[in-house]
């Protein structure tokens, strides 16, 4: 039986008239995404329509899910809110601090020996609280999550902004910050602000090479890294129902390289048939009973122009394996074309590394159709070129893979399985070789693919493309091979043509595992003690930010000028950062390491006002601290794009920055910004981030009327006696207001209000 079933049934049983409520108020057929919004409304049943891209709105998930990197930080923030135990269902999964290095077993050990103080941590705060515990080794949390926890029609938030996989099952699933976490395992609603809906049509049926990946990159590739924002993508047509679950999880996962808020589908017989399969037929008899509730309105999908805010058809039929990349997940290239632009390009031709695996593309069905290529490659008597390395999402997949053979045929072809975790996709991989910066190329199955985000290496050329696409290119050792066209020369100097990868979608003999991982919590956990050494370089109990002076900001100093992309990975790098994630202090000294300095087109390298000497930016903004004054972060477009991660808005928050103002901000970090009492503020006038310079003073005015819609003004003191007024926005509504005045969303909570 699954998980929660009790807590499912409650759901179903309050959708039928949820949705018909909905239908009313709005007065049109629904989309799959408005049903399942509409049906988690905080004030139970929708008196009012909402109005899509302004209208901000409270729900009420039905669970939470934290991995063990953003974990710490979320549920030492729960620590605070005064709760004897999580109001909804929540776990934490132990993937994200196994570093890979030499292999699963020993990688793993080494883990659990490393990470042992956090791990502890982790489990006791857990079982004290009523979450589920998933123990290292068990997998990677989107994997699990899918096996175990998602279920059509549901809503989750995950600390983790890949949670969307989740969306693969029907599920509204939606990555967040750990203070948006600790507000819903409290009990309080979960605010949102309504999205928009972007459409896509799936036409026609894959064959061949192209796999369910190949249409996230083509969609990457056609709405960039922020053309979702602020929109649910929603998945429809013939071609939707033909991709397995799986699938559907993967394109769902990498929306998050479009900046979505999250990506579905609807229930259909692949859902049903993963559910049966993964042990959860009580759960799909459930759905079947309310099939109709569980796809969007027949009316919406035979005139989808109507009801979405964009839509984009894709025909199946005619798609081509893709290759995304160098450096940004949305440089799209059909095989066909991928080899002239490595080529045009001057990027590294020969393959330093294949890496499949990951939470996105770790199913029994990537896996499969990998490993029949690997065959192909013993019997055709292929050596692989490349380095080779397979990372199963979770210890079910890893079992049943290793049952039934594929494990050993990686083996053959050269490959190495890593451990049951994110590894090299995060930049846990200890890449021998990495540091002498070399250039090279690496291609994976990963989502992401930004500049040192794998190995540490700026010069490391990483590209993005289907399990079955990176293994033939791994066996080829060549960029500039087209498995569909091309031919290879074998050990005895034979011409063989590799043929398309073949697979199953679930396990003919059925899933097999003899230890999941999960480590359920006490039935009652007051007896429970948590404890944090205070000597701990790794754990730190947190204090209050403090709150708002209720003057305006006047005499911040500029810190720091980021120019273009500047990531999450750029504000607070994961790697060797990742054992700093519970300890607030010392993870601050990574803070905008990795963001490009607009004046001097270095990183980690500006100018202390004070001093008038160049330093790392952590220590200049330490310094700044010190002395009592305030600091403003200047950014480009998109700023916080990628990993949900909040110790980007929490490290300078606690240094002493008092506003990140950008052209445009990624949801998530907007958002987090915004719960730990920062200022998130956009210019006006795009063109006005050229007005600010190095030396600048800065004055942020109008704070007295702070409100919804309402303007500030910024005022740049220049160096040589003259100054600048510009017009900056934000997106606070009343109630964030508030969590500024309070000094951060998690003050009210405590304070009871």
């Amino acid at each position: 039986m699954a998980f929660d079933i009790e807590m499912i049934k409650e759901v179903y049983a309050r959708f039928p008239e949820r949705i018909a409520a909905a239908r009313k108020a709005v007065g049109r057929p629904l989309t799959l995404t408005e049903k399942i919004l509409y049906s988690h409304l905080s004030e139970g049943e929708v008196s009012q329509a909402f109005e899509r891209g302004k209208s901000y709105v409270d729900f009420q998930p039905d669970r939470v899910a934290m991995q063990d990197a953003t974990a710490q930080m979320a549920l030492l923030q729960f620590m605070q809110a005064g709760r004897d135990r999580v109001a909804v269902p929540s776990t934490v999964h132990c993937d994200h601090l196994i570093q890979a290095e030499v292999g699963a077993t020993k990688d793993l050990d080494k883990a659990k020996d490393k990470n042992r103080e956090v791990y502890d941590f982790l489990a006791s705060v857990s079982n004290k609280y009523g979450i589920g515990f998933w123990k290292p080794g068990a997998g990677i949390i989107h994997q699990v999550v899918l096996e175990n926890y998602a279920f059509p029609g549901g809503m989750m938030i995950g600390t983790d902004s890949h949670t969307p996989n989740a969306g693969g099952l029907g599920m509204i699933a939606i990555g967040v910050g750990g203070a948006d976490a600790c507000d819903v395992m409290a009990g309080l609603p979960w605010e949102l602000k309504f999205p928009k809906l972007i459409g896509v049509k799936l036409t026609g049926k894959m064959s061949g090479w192209t796999s369910a990946k190949d249409v996230i990159l083509k969609v990457a590739g056609i709405l960039t890294v922020k053309g979702g924002t602020g929109a649910v993508v929603e998945y429809f047509g013939e071609g939707a129902q033909s991709l397995s679950a799986t699938g559907k999880g993967t394109i769902c996962n990498m929306g998050a390289e479009i900046g979505a808020t999250t990506s579905i589908f609807g229930y259909d017989q692949k859902s049903a048939a993963y559910l049966e399969g993964t042990g959860r037929a009580d759960i799909a008899a459930l759905a079947n009973e309310i099939a109709a509730h569980l796809t969007g309105d027949s009316e919406v999908y035979q005139a989808p122009e109507k009801y979405f805010d964009q839509v984009i058809e894709i025909n199946l039929s005619e798609l081509e394996p893709h290759v995304n990349g160098p450096f940004t997940p949305d440089l799209a290239w059909p095989i066909s074309k991928f080899a002239a632009a490595v080529k045009e390009n001057g990027w590294p031709a020969k393959l330093d590394v294949g890496l499949i695996g990951s939470c996105t593309n770790s199913s029994y069905e990537d896996i499969s159709r990998a490993a029949s290529l690997a065959q192909q490659a013993v019997d055709k008597k292929l050596t692989a070129k490349s380095e080779y390395t397979i990372t199963p999402g979770s210890e079910q997949v890893r079992f049943t893979v290793d049952r039934d053979g594929f494990l050993d045929t990686f083996g053959k072809m050269g490959g190495v399985v890593l451990a049951n975790a994110c590894g090299p996709c995060i930049g846990q991989w200890a890449r021998h070789g990495a540091d002498k910066q070399e250039k090279n190329s690496i291609i994976t199955s990963f989502n992401r693919n930004f500049a040192k985000r794998a190995d540490g290496n700026p010069n490391t050329h990483a590209f993005v493309a289907s399990p079955e696409i990176v293994t033939a290119l791994a066996i080829a050792g060549d960029l500039t091979f087209n498995p569909l066209t091309d031919t290879l020369l074998n050990e005895e100097g034979q011409s063989v043509k590799l043929d398309e990868p073949k697979g199953l979608e679930l396990p003919t003999k059925g899933f097999a595992v003899e230890d999941a991982g999960y480590q359920a919590p006490a039935e009652d956990g007051s007896l429970v003690d948590v404890i944090v050494d205070p000597k701990s370089e790794r754990l730190q109990l947190l204090e209050s930010f403090p709150a708002w002076e209720g003057v305006d900001l006047k005499g911040l100093r500029l810190l720091i000028k980021a120019k273009g992309k500047c990531t999450t990975d750029h504000i607070s790098m994961a790697g060797p950062w990742l054992r700093y994630r519970g300890h607030l202090d010392n993870i601050s000294n990574n803070m905008l390491i990795g963001a490009v300095n607009s004046f001097n087109d270095q990183t980690n390298h500006v100018k202390n006002q004070l001093t008038g000497v160049y330093g790392e930016v952590p220590a200049t903004q330490r310094h700044y601290k010190q002395m009592g004054i305030g600091t403003v972060v200047v950014g480009d477009e998109n700023y916080g794009e990628g990993s949900s991660r909040e110790h980007a808005a929490m490290e300078p928050r606690f240094l002493g920055v008092r506003a990140i103002l950008v052209k445009s901000f990624a949801r998530i970090h907007e958002t987090n910004l915004k719960k730990q009492g920062m200022l998130a503020l956009t210019f006006d006038n795009p063109a006005d981030y050229e007005k600010v310079l190095e030396d600048d003073s800065i004055d942020i005015v109008g704070l007295d009327s702070f409100a919804p819609g309402k303007s500030l003004q910024v005022i740049l003191h220049h160096a040589d006696g003259s100054s600048d007024t510009i017009t900056v926005n934000h997106t606070y509504n009343e109630g964030q207001i508030e969590w500024f005045k309070a000094g951060s969303a998690l003050n009210l909570i405590k304070s009871g209000i």
